[in-house]
């Protein structure tokens, strides 16, 4: 799924990467947890999180993540924004909660990275 129609489904606004909204998503994954994005998330991923400071731009560079979506309204720091774009990395923020992105995400058919096995 292109972050051109994650965007549309969780009516969210682009921090940064509007250029890069026809990259392809192959799975998403909600998490606050950055230790559990490292042992469970996979590359290729979107990553949706309440957590809006830099380390969670780092763990997505390290996890080969593509996009990060801020949920419940939050809006990333200045350091965070600086640092996903010197990574190449999209962000988005949607005021919906966390379950009910990862909800619609999932109802539109972007599966879970517990979808997958060890080999994607």
């Amino acid at each position: 799924m292109k972050l051109e129609k994650i965007k549309d489904i969780l009516q969210a606004e682009v921090i940064v990467g509007a250029d890069d909204l026809q990259k392809e998503v192959k799975m998403a994954c909600g998490c606050d947890l950055m230790s559990d994005v490292l042992a469970f998330v996979k590359s290729g991923s979107i990553l949706l999180t309440g957590l809006v400071n830099p380390q969670c731009v780092r763990t997505a560079e390290v996890s080969d993540i593509i996009a990060i979506c801020f949920v419940r309204g939050k809006k990333p720091p200045n350091e965070t924004k600086k640092l996903a774009e010197e990574k190449n990395i999209v962000l988005l923020a949607t005021d919906l909660l966390l379950y009910e992105s990862c909800g619609e995400l999932y109802n539109a058919g972007l599966p879970g990275c517990s979808e997958y096995g060890e080999d994607f």
